[in-house]
């Protein structure tokens, strides 16, 4: 039993055809032209998904595999969206968003995202900045063993804190830096867990992502063995394709 149709994103006309993809519950994906855009959509089997691991790789994997097939600007929608009707989508977004829905799209044209996650290893980190800091190393000592007033304790571990932060700040500045300028955009999001000390998505022209890769490596060489960086080079726009 169909619930309604579950939108996936909006590509410019004449958009994507045939593309022989499978769907949220393993339904077929088709395309609908509405005006000048044309949404990818499948039959809804339910009221309302659930925002699993699940059912969030299963959208993002049916524009993923659209792009793949050379359908490269696209406007992702925000998980979960199901319509009952096309004439819906004319009246609550097409006629309200629509010159801002071309903006976005040509925005995107021949530009893609892709993200940096960046996660440091605390422990460590505060072992290296002890080795390098001997003020620091001191203090951080007297905190053993001794009787020490809770304003000392306090100071010294406001002090340890202050450093740490400091050195998180200059691996983040290293990172814009090297990276910022060549993006036309650039988004920084929340961390995801613990040890993320930096979490930004790129907006870069489609041919230039090998160029860009190259600047992550030469990152990844600086730092050694310090930092996990995890470069995703393909993914959906959807840092960049927010309505207002």
């Amino acid at each position: 039993m169909s619930h309604g149709l579950y939108l996936y994103g909006i590509f410019p006309s004449p958009g994507p055809k045939d593309l022989g993809l499978e769907g949220l519950d393993k339904q077929p994906v088709q395309a609908q032209v509405v005006d000048e855009f044309v949404f990818l959509y499948s039959e809804a089997q339910q009221e309302r998904y659930l925002a699993s691991r699940r059912n969030l790789l299963g959208h993002e994997r049916v524009l993923e595999q659209a792009m793949e097939q050379g359908y490269q600007t696209l406007l992702p929608l925000q998980f979960g969206l199901i319509i009952q009707d096309w004439e819906r989508v004319q009246q609550q977004l097409l006629v309200p968003k629509g010159e801002v829905l071309k903006q976005l799209l040509h925005k995107l044209e021949g530009r893609r995202e892709v993200s940096v996650k960046v996660v440091w290893d605390a422990a460590r980190e505060l072992e290296a900045l002890m080795q390098e800091n001997a003020i620091l190393r001191d203090q951080r000592d007297q905190l053993e063993g001794k009787s020490l007033s809770m304003d000392e304790v306090v100071r010294i571990g406001q002090a340890i804190e202050r450093a740490m932060n400091d050195r998180k700040q200059a691996i983040i500045e290293t990172f814009r830096q090297r990276l910022n300028g060549r993006a036309l955009e650039t988004v920084e999001n929340d961390s995801l867990m613990e040890g993320m000390i930096y979490n930004a998505a790129y907006l870069i022209p489609w041919e230039q992502e090998a160029e860009f890769c190259e600047q992550v490596e030469v990152l990844d060489q600086a730092f050694e063995n310090r930092l996990r960086i995890r470069y995703n080079s393909f993914t959906a726009p959807f840092n960049f394709a927010q309505l207002r």
